[in-house]
């Protein structure tokens, strides 16, 4: 009896220990958090600085190359599709050359840069560029 007694005092005492433990841990991941989180915001690339902001905007650009996906490709402009995906390519070699290295605009940009490659890619074979015109295959 007395060497069951003891036993419960020693699971009870783990387990109080461990909540303890465990308590004291979710408080410093707080404070840690916490101040992952401050010194993300002070540093060179975040949201008080251009180095965020701009990324986040040029996200724009993505979404509506993503849109466009489902327009015909009679309404995609080879100029501007271009034109765009020469921008993408010039920032993500700027977004990797800038220091700090800024790791969102080049995400951003190569996101864009796939976007942009596939729009292009359908502008061409409406255009015949990449094979037989629509109105030339149809005919045949």
């Amino acid at each position: 009896m007395n060497c069951l007694f003891s036993f419960s005092l020693d699971v009870g005492y783990v387990a109080w220990t461990w909540k303890m433990g465990t308590i004291r841990d979710i408080i410093k991941l707080q404070f840690s958090s916490m101040a992952s989180f401050r010194a993300f915001l002070n540093s060179p690339v975040g949201p008080k600085t251009t180095h965020f902001w701009g990324p986040v905007a040029n996200w724009g650009f993505v979404l509506a190359g993503l849109v466009d996906m489902k327009k015909p490709p009679e309404m995609i402009s080879g100029n501007m599709t271009g034109a765009m995906c020469i921008y993408s390519a010039l920032f993500m070699r700027f977004a990797w050359m800038v220091q700090p290295r800024n790791y969102l605009l080049l995400a951003c940009h190569a996101s864009n840069e796939t976007v942009q490659l596939y729009q292009f890619s359908r502008w061409a074979k409406a255009n015949g560029y990449l094979g037989a015109k629509k109105e030339e295959a149809a005919s045949e």
